[in-house]
């Protein structure tokens, strides 16, 4: 579980050090962090983006990557009843680096 939590929170920063560049689309950021988790064979997470148009952000704006999957599908172990329904989650946030 601490192996995979650690995935995620790499995966949520290196996704938002890509979002705050100038160019960046949400679906680039997306499939980015998608592939670094199949590399680590982390499958069946969710990856938003917030804000979901990286286009209107700004200098210093926020954007927060956050990466999700269910304990259930990342547990090579029988799940314990009282993990069962937990999502184990990595989040990142930074601020923009485009120009004003």
């Amino acid at each position: 579980m601490v192996m995979v939590q650690q995935i995620l929170t790499n995966a949520s920063r290196e996704g938002a050090r890509r979002a705050i560049l100038e160019h960046a689309a949400a679906s680039e950021v997306e499939t980015f962090v998608g592939d670094y988790l199949t590399n680590t064979s982390v499958s069946g997470a969710t990856v938003t983006v917030a804000p979901g148009t990286l286009t209107k952000i700004g200098f210093g704006d926020p954007v927060t990557i956050t990466v999700a999957v269910p304990f259930a599908q990342v547990s090579w172990v029988p799940v314990p009843r009282f993990l069962g329904e937990i999502n184990l989650t990595g989040r990142s946030v930074m601020r923009a680096e485009k120009p004003e």
